[in-house]
């Protein structure tokens, strides 16, 4: 009798880790934000980020779907339950933090103003009269929209600001760091025109986390389990060096 309930237990215990391992998680990125998630030209969503889901898959144990979805709509996909999470550069805000939750973060970030290489400016009041273009709800538009004498424009996909810039229709971009990078330094047909006037002072320090629906603890501790296994083992230096050099 003892053996067969021990061999019950043994049973149950291994269908479940067999069902835990093959759990499935859906990820929202909006693509359009080289180099932290991005339309490669195989049509594959690829960056830092797509790289980071997948090791913290890897380390906690589970299987990961990639799915591209338009910023202006992830955050209601999230709460309608179309997907299980964002990992899409997604800053951890106090405001945000009523309508979803957090994993712990996973990148540091800061906001920069790309502009064409005549301006002289050092700080966002020094383009007072002036319009600055950032993608639309982004900590960048929040910060243009804060600065007194400055045009917000906002747009959907951050290419299209900087498209605009590089055109002469808009002063400057303010977007994340490694994304302003991407386009003032690192294309070269942006980077014979434009510059990285300097880093936006903010408010408080930014940090990307990976969005889950709320009251999602289950999730939220499984992809945490990933980030510090991801973290503990230098992965997260390695992605780092292999998409922004640092």
């Amino acid at each position: 009798m003892l053996q067969k309930v021990l061999l019950t237990v043994a049973a149950l215990l291994l269908s479940t880790n067999v069902a835990f391992a093959e759990r499935t998680v859906v990820f929202a990125h909006d693509a359009t934000w080289p180099p932290m998630e991005f339309v490669d030209a195989n049509k594959q969503i690829v960056g830092l980020a797509v790289d980071y889901v997948d090791a913290i898959a890897k380390e906690a144990g589970f299987k990961v779907v990639h799915k591209n979805v338009a910023w202006d709509g992830i955050f209601a996909g999230l709460a309608a339950g179309k997907y299980d999470a964002i990992a899409s550069s997604v800053t951890i805000t106090e405001e945000r933090k009523k309508a979803m939750d957090f994993t712990m973060p996973y990148f540091d970030v800061k906001q920069a103003l790309v502009v064409p290489k005549t301006t002289e400016a050092k700080t966002l009041e020094d383009m007072k009269g002036k319009t600055l273009g950032a993608q639309i709800s982004t900590t960048g538009h929040f910060a243009i929209k804060r600065t007194a004498g400055v045009t917000a424009k906002s747009y959907d996909e951050i290419g299209l600001a900087m498209e605009d810039l590089f055109n002469g229709r808009i002063d400057g971009v303010v977007c994340d760091d490694p994304v302003a990078a991407n386009y003032a330094l690192q294309q070269e047909e942006y980077a014979k025109k434009l510059k990285i006037a300097f880093i936006v002072d903010t408010p408080e320090s930014e940090y990307y986390g990976i969005a889950v629906k709320q009251g999602n603890k289950e999730l939220v501790d499984l992809i945490n389990k990933g980030i510090e296994a991801v973290k503990a083992k230098g992965i997260d230096a390695q992605l780092r060096a292999k998409w922004i050099g640092r």
